[in-house]
This record gives C-alpha cells, sequence and structure tokens, in this order.
C-alpha cells in the first residue's frame, strides 16, 4: 500500500528528552511540584488539541456527506438525461462570442 505524505510519521512523533522521562541532573525531592504542573498543562494542552481535531474530524465527515449527497444527485441527474434523449449525451447550445471594437 503507497501512503501519502500525511501518513508518514514526522516530528511530532519523536520522543524527546522531556517526553522519556530521562533528565541530565537527578531529580531533587522539591521538584515534585514542578513536574506535576508541568505534566499537568501538557495534559491540559493535549486534551484542547484532541477537542479540536474530535471538531474538525466532524467538519470534514459533514463536508464529506454533503459532497456525496451531492455527486448522487448530480449521477442521478445524468442518469435521467440520458434517459430522455435518444441519442444518448446532449449537446450543449452552442453560444456566439459578443465582440466589440476598442480605439486605442
Amino acid at each position: 500500500m503507497v501512503q501519502g505524505v500525511t501518513e508518514l510519521s514526522g516530528l511530532r512523533n519523536i520522543r524527546t528528552m522531556h517526553s522519556s522521562n530521562k533528565r541530565s541532573i537527578p531529580r531533587v525531592q522539591s521538584s515534585a511540584y514542578l513536574e506535576l504542573y508541568m505534566l499537568r498543562k501538557e495534559k491540559n494542552r493535549r486534551e484542547k488539541e484532541v477537542h479540536i481535531l474530535e471538531k474538525r474530524k466532524k467538519s470534514n465527515q459533514k463536508r464529506i456527506d454533503e459532497i456525496s449527497a451531492e455527486m448522487e444527485k448530480l449521477e442521478k441527474e445524468e442518469a435521467m438525461g440520458r434517459q430522455s434523449s435518444p441519442g444518448g449525451i446532449k449537446k450543449p447550445s452552442e453560444k456566439k462570442w459578443k465582440t466589440m471594437s476598442l480605439k486605442y
């Protein structure tokens, strides 16, 4: 199966030092409050991101449904047009171009 650019993993999927819980300096007991604060902030940010993605997914699905309905409508109109005309596809009427002269 061929993957598009959007299916490839990117920079967002790379684990950083912070996300892998590696530290260059050993933890101090008093830094637990800071760690809790940072984790809470990250959790809130990710929850907001999930909410935004859910809204985008619903919006995209709604648009896909609208497009599908429009396609079905046009396909039915096309089928009805083919049935009504004995020659098959109708030829659009040719319109003549309107011309006017310009003086420079």
